[in-house]
């Protein structure tokens, strides 16, 4: 088993509960956390036999770029469609942090984490 991990992904989106936080936007991390089976790989050195990141960081941004209310909406939509798009994940970790929330006080971040698998 392999895990890749796309760490740290810098996104500006527009997502919140307030109507300010959707007309404003905000800085977001997102890191998701991959097992997939690319033991062929590892030894073939061929990109077709593993998952190709760059296809799942256009997934990701495409998700983040679609308005959510929630930031647990956004992180089930990108799970969710990471687990659709690519079969060959077993299991999958998205977390998605929103910087400087603004919630009365100094806050550097709030994270949503959900994981799923495929069947």
């Amino acid at each position: 088993m392999t895990q890749i991990i796309l760490e740290n992904m810098l996104f500006y989106a527009y997502h919140g509960f307030f109507d300010e936080e959707q007309k404003i936007g905000n800085e977001y991390h997102v890191s998701v956390t991959l097992d997939v089976d690319s033991s062929l790989a590892g030894k073939t050195d061929d990109l077709s036999h593993t998952l190709n990141y760059q296809l799942v960081y256009n997934a990701v941004k495409a998700q983040m770029s679609v308005q959510s209310r929630l930031v647990e909406h956004a992180a089930q939509r990108i799970l969710d469609d990471l687990l659709a798009t690519f079969p060959m994940i077993q299991k999958a970790t998205v977390a998605v942090s929103k910087m400087n929330p603004p919630l009365g006080g100094q806050v550097e971040k709030v994270t949503v984490v959900v994981s799923g698998q495929n069947n």
